[in-house]
């Protein structure tokens, strides 16, 4: 997965922000939630159609899902709690990208564009929500053709670029792909369906 291979690569230089972050006192719960605020304000520059600086925004508010984890990590606070935290917080921030967008749309009059935000939004989600779902039934499931880095880094290049119509069709159809790759995932890992619960 990418998400891995990103967080092995550019550990060196995540560890000492890190490491900054915990002398200022910042807490790695505490990062994940400014975060989130960072996305909502993200949100708010792609609902005023500001879609090249929305992408910055996008961006740099994205950084701290990197830092919460590493400064978890030095900091000694690694928990259950801040796992579920932080996966959930993601979804707000995710969530809220698209539904800056959606509001655009709806500001603007062009309703095709509602409803495929409305779809990359539910298909997002449903990436999430299936690996959750699996590992609730403790099947692990990390496959996926669209993790959230990803997705992220399609919805930036996308705005950038300033071309999110054409992005919202890339991260709707992928988006859904991967949540029904991970269905196939899990019942190809409980025995075609008939491993018993």
């Amino acid at each position: 997965m990418l998400t891995d291979w990103a967080r092995r690569s550019f550990r060196w230089a995540v560890d000492p922000i890190a490491r900054t972050l915990a002398a200022l006192g910042l807490t790695p719960n505490g990062l994940t939630f400014l975060g989130l605020v960072l996305n909502i304000g993200a949100a708010y520059l792609l609902y005023l159609g500001e879609f090249f600086w929305g992408g910055l925004a996008v961006a740099f508010a994205n950084a701290f899902d990197a830092l919460d984890g590493a400064l978890a990590r030095q900091t000694g606070k690694v928990s259950t709690f801040g796992a579920f935290w932080d996966s959930t917080i993601d979804r707000y921030s995710e969530a809220s990208l698209y539904f800056g967008l959606a509001a655009y749309f709806l500001r603007t009059a062009q309703s095709h564009l509602v409803l495929l935000a409305f779809a990359a939004a539910i298909g997002s989600l449903l990436v999430s929500y299936t690996r959750a779902r699996a590992e609730g039934v403790g099947v692990e499931c990390k496959e996926g053709l669209l993790t959230r880095v990803e997705r992220t880094l399609l919805l930036i290049v996308f705005l950038l670029v300033q071309r999110i119509d054409i992005g919202l069709w890339v991260l709707a159809v992928l988006a859904h792909l991967t949540a029904w790759q991970r269905i196939y995932t899990v019942w190809r890992k409980t025995d075609n369906g008939r491993q018993p619960l």
